[in-house]
């Protein structure tokens, strides 16, 4: 079962991509697009790029070249449109002061934007040792390099609303936490491998990676469809943030 091109291993590719299809379809019928149009176009591209490059890797005739071209592209495009989904949960943390929020989002997708073009440039010049492999190489490196900056962003986003005592909306809270965890496994897969574990069995730390995103997806279903549980709570007030200072000046500059 844990090996390489076994049922198992198919299931683990597939099966997390069909799901990401069926909380689309979901999605669109709850009308929850309108909130989350950048995740939703995530979802859809994310689940074309894995079938397409499924069917690369078993159809017999095509070079091996061919999907690591075809994953390179996609994994620039992917890397684009999770960073653009983390501009837009940021703003949705940022609701109550929408100039701020807007700035936000902003500044998190173009940082974004930047960084992956930056990682694009960085692993396309590195040096490798083995000329073979490549396109391989750089194409892992510049995963990795993805991975790490996804996993800053995702960082500041959490550290940011804890600061400033931000209360979560429960279904931007359930995507951020998905992209959270699978970049954390990521990293930590490529730890292991960089230090010489596991390397001649690699497809192990593969399975780990499309098991793990199989989880998110479901977490991803559990906070966007399941419903949130009431709870009647005092009202108390609470002392102006700096937030909404931030927000009437960013308001004022704007109208000037």
């Amino acid at each position: 079962m844990l090996q390489a091109h076994s049922f198992l291993w198919h299931y683990l590719w597939l099966a997390p991509h069909v799901l990401q299809v069926a909380l689309t379809i979901v999605i669109w019928r709850r009308g929850l697009y309108r909130l989350f149009p950048v995740f939703v176009a995530y979802l859809l591209f994310e689940a074309i790029e894995e079938f397409t490059l499924y069917g690369i890797d078993v159809l017999p005739w095509v070079r091996a070249e061919t999907f690591w071209k075809a994953f390179w592209a996609g994994l620039i495009l992917e890397g684009l449109l999770k960073f653009a989904v983390i501009g837009e949960l940021f703003r949705h943390l940022l609701q109550p002061w929408p100039s701020v929020a807007r700035l936000g989002n902003r500044l998190v997708s173009g940082t974004g934007a930047v960084l992956v073009l930056l990682a694009t440039l960085a692993a396309g010049y590195v040096q490798i040792d083995n000329p073979q492999y490549a396109i391989i190489s750089r194409a892992h490196v510049l995963q990795q390099t993805l991975y790490i900056i996804q996993s800053g962003l995702i960082l500041f986003v959490f550290l940011f609303a804890t600061y400033f005592r931000l209360s979560w909306n429960r279904q931007s809270f359930g995507i951020l936490l998905g992209f959270g965890i699978l970049s954390c496994e990521h990293l930590a897969s490529w730890a292991v491998m960089a230090n010489g574990l596991l390397f001649d069995r690699r497809h192990l730390l593969d399975m780990l990676n499309m098991a793990t995103y199989h989880a998110c997806v479901l977490i991803w279903f559990y906070y966007l469809l399941v419903p949130e549980k009431k709870t009647t709570t005092s009202a108390v007030s609470l002392p102006e943030h700096n937030l909404a200072v931030w927000n009437r000046e960013l308001e004022r500059l704007l109208q000037q």
